[in-house]
């Protein structure tokens, strides 16, 4: 690694994949490095006698390479009496999650607790510091999870993780390498939360700036009025408002053959294709009987839309069956402006008011209730100004954000390449420690 001092010697390690490591450095099967390594069960969730305790219970959702210090939930004492399996570990034990989406997620103990199936528990270590070990198998996460088995609920065996080899440095040695990449990863970390928050402010800023200019125009010195319309505010006083009834017409025109582009809509991306998105959800077999619409139309996922899952087609395609489609009455409407709009927050927020249902995630947004929103109607020709200043403005902000997101994805990189090169002694950080 750049600025980064190699060993004085290095030898076989004798591990194909690893290949040299320090000449002083010897390699343990991790078996052999602890003296417990075990899990723990779920005692039966219908029994409230084993519930409610005092006992911590890591589960391993709880498992976010932190140290635990409380757990969701706690078991009683009669639980670890009648399942031999719940073991309390001391703090200090290192778990790793062994089943599903979260295989190869660690914590460590900061207390006293015992474990559910899923948590594989390192305890007791013999040879290991146990944060140089938790910093190995963050290095070796990846590979971790490519030797899982099983199909729809892949999981990682204690067995496969006992046999793990690890090159082990002397405990003094094991503690400088954890000590310098404690130090060096919390440095990365706060440069990357720095940048999440550039991310995020700047995001506020498009939002804002959105919101603003399609209610209230470019211009800060026109004259403004009030728009009798609570989500709207003020608005210049040479504009209109009108029902969305005046501007706009559901269109309920069917593919016949169900080959158009397919066409989805995200409170995120509003109106794109389905290919361009990564989705897993079950598609139909066939798409005929699906709807029409054309480049400019409204689209409006019916079962979304109090999320915000609406905006302008600008392209021909066909969509979901529940959704519904709206078409502009007249050329006094342009698409771009009205994108920009019905996306912001305040008007979400009025689809939500116009909604039918009693729960807020079963909120439905059906035409006639659509159709009584007002809306402002500026000039058409603001309307163009508007957009064309948006897709300015907004093109420079994405920009910038991605340039913040590609600079903390480098910072990620460097900090998996620091870990790697640490633990295996590729470079010798022994001198960099206080």
């Amino acid at each position: 690694m750049v600025g980064r001092r190699a060993y004085p010697e290095y030898k076989d390690s004798g591990i194909e994949w690893l290949g040299e490591i320090p000449e002083h450095w010897v390699v343990w099967k991790v078996t052999h490095g602890f003296k417990q390594i075990g899990s723990g069960t779920t005692p039966k969730s219908d029994d409230p006698s084993y519930y409610d305790g005092e006992i911590p219970w890591v589960t391993t959702s709880e498992l976010r390479e932190i140290v635990i210090k409380d757990t969701n939930s706690k078991l009683t004492q009669m639980a670890v009496r009648d399942y031999s399996s719940l073991k309390i570990y001391s703090l200090g034990t290192l778990l790793i999650a062994m089943y599903g989406a979260t295989i190869g997620r660690l914590g460590i103990l900061g207390i006293a607790a015992t474990v559910n199936q899923a948590c594989c528990a390192f305890s007791e270590p013999i040879v290991f510091d146990m944060k140089f070990y938790f910093f190995w198998l963050l290095y070796r996460r990846p590979i971790l999870i490519s030797l899982s088995e099983g199909g729809g609920q892949p999981n990682l065996s204690q067995e496969i993780l006992k046999a793990i080899r690890v090159p082990v440095p002397l405990l003094d040695e094991q503690r400088a390498i954890a000590s310098f990449l404690d130090r060096e990863t919390a440095r990365i970390d706060a440069l990357v939360e720095k940048k999440e928050r550039q991310i995020e402010l700047l995001k506020e800023k498009r939002s804002t700036l959105i919101s603003h200019v399609v209610t209230k125009g470019l211009n800060p010195d026109t004259p403004m009025k009030d728009s009798g319309i609570e989500w709207l505010g003020e608005i210049p006083e040479h504009w209109d408002d009108v029902r969305s009834k005046a501007g706009l017409y559901e269109v309920k025109e069917r593919s016949e053959s169900g080959v158009e582009e397919l066409l989805t809509v995200s409170h995120i991306t509003g109106v794109t294709t389905r290919s361009a998105k990564q989705v897993s959800m079950f598609m139909a077999e066939s798409l005929e009987g699906y709807k029409k619409c054309i480049t400019g139309d409204l689209v409006i996922n019916t079962m979304w839309a109090w999320m915000g899952a609406l905006g302008i087609a600008f392209q021909c395609g066909i969509v979901s069956p529940s959704y519904n489609v709206y078409r502009f009455r007249q050329l006094g409407y342009e698409p771009r402006y009205y994108d920009r709009l019905f996306r912001t927050g305040s008007f979400v927020s009025e689809i939500n008011r116009y909604s039918q249902g009693v729960w807020k995630s079963r909120l439905r947004l059906y035409p006639e209730e659509f159709f009584l929103i007002r809306i402002p109607r500026p000039p058409k020709n603001e309307q163009c100004a508007i957009a064309d200043f948006l897709d300015q403005e907004t093109v420079r902000i994405d920009t910038l954000i991605e340039k913040v997101e590609e600079s903390i994805d480098r910072l990620r990189e460097y900090r998996s390449a620091l870990i790697s090169a640490a633990v295996t002694g590729k470079i010798d950080v022994r001198g960099e420690v206080a």
